[in-house]
């Protein structure tokens, strides 16, 4: 039995035991906690991974609009039966260039009143040098490309072989009759003087030419120009060789001089135009009015001014002091 002295003792002796880091329990011994023996780790090494590189990425480049093609437009002047030198002719000149056409088509007899090579500048170079290309007359500087489309007259034809007008003018095809395309428009100049070498008669070559051309056509308007008109009430009469069936092959208008005298006649819907009061001394009409005849005058000179567009045309006959006489709009479906 533990007496007093003893217990005395064993605290003394844990006393020092704890000085020393021991510890024991007064009465229940604590078995102490056993300390872990450490594991060496083996470290465990990742593969290397190559990073997959991010794509460069081409921008998209936007792309530019489309531009919306404007539709074709012309704007050009119809003239007539030129005049000699002088204040109408200058007038008539005037009129036309105040519009700012883009080119000229003539309906004949350029050159009055004998067709001679002394008077072919004065009389038509002198008012339009600058629509003519190439221009080598006294009266300024032409154009780069040309701009003034004559067909012949019988004036013209006055001096045999037409000399002066095939030497002054440089036109398309064999210069007797020809083509110009000026989108949506097409011009079709022909020779409606007898003695035309491929013909004048609507089953001639020359026609067989024009049934072709208006065939293969592919702009929206397709107008046709000779000097002798078909049609009129002027005072000289019609041509009736040039009544050719210019509507059934596609055309949609003819337009002639000769008469000096502005007419718009119409048979089954088509325009047959007269305008030969370019300058030369004006006509009086026939005693008798042609069959549609729906416009007749012969008080002033003047011009036709025509706006052509897809689907379009308009054409007015205008006197050099300004006034409208006629205006006439054409409406289709173009190819």
């Amino acid at each position: 039995m533990m007496t007093h002295r003893s217990v005395a003792l064993i605290g003394i002796i844990c006393g020092i035991l704890v000085l020393a880091g021991c510890t024991f329990a007064a009465q229940t011994a604590v078995a102490p906690t056993p300390t872990a023996v450490p594991t060496t780790a083996v470290a465990q090494i990742a593969p290397t991974v190559t990073p997959t590189p991010t794509p460069t990425l081409t921008p998209t480049a936007t792309p530019e609009p489309t531009a919306t093609p404007e539709p074709a437009a012309a704007r050009f002047a119809i003239i007539g039966d030129l005049g000699e030198p002088g204040i109408i002719s200058e007038a008539v000149a005037n009129l036309v260039k105040g519009r700012q056409p883009e080119f000229i088509v003539t309906t004949g007899d350029n050159n009055f009143p004998n067709g001679e090579a002394a008077t072919i500048d004065p009389n038509v170079g002198q008012y339009y040098h600058e629509f003519i290309h190439p221009y080598q007359g006294e009266y300024g500087v032409g154009a780069e490309t040309n701009r003034f489309f004559p067909i012949l007259g019988n004036h013209d034809w006055d001096v045999p072989g037409a000399t002066p007008y095939f030497d002054y003018f440089t036109l398309p095809g064999n210069e007797r009759y020809y083509s110009v395309v000026r989108e949506p428009v097409t011009i079709y100049a022909l020779n409606s003087m007898p003695g035309e070498p491929d013909g004048i008669a609507a089953d001639s070559q020359q026609a067989a030419w024009l049934q072709q051309e208006l065939a293969a056509s592919t702009t929206c308007w397709d107008l046709v120009f000779f000097h002798h008109t078909a049609y009129t009430s002027g005072h000289r009469g019609p041509a009736p060789w040039m009544r050719w069936p210019c509507a059934e092959w596609g055309a949609d208008a003819t337009f002639s001089g000769h008469n000096h005298i502005y007419e718009r006649v119409m048979l089954d819907g088509f325009p047959y135009i007269t305008n030969g009061l370019g300058g030369a001394p004006r006509y009086a009409f026939a005693e008798t009015v042609a069959a549609g005849s729906e416009v007749r005058y012969n008080l002033d000179h003047g011009a036709i001014l025509v706006d052509a567009l897809e689907g379009q045309l308009t054409f007015q006959f205008v006197t050099i002091t300004g006034e409208m006489i006629d205006s006439y709009t054409m409406e289709k479906a173009c190819p």
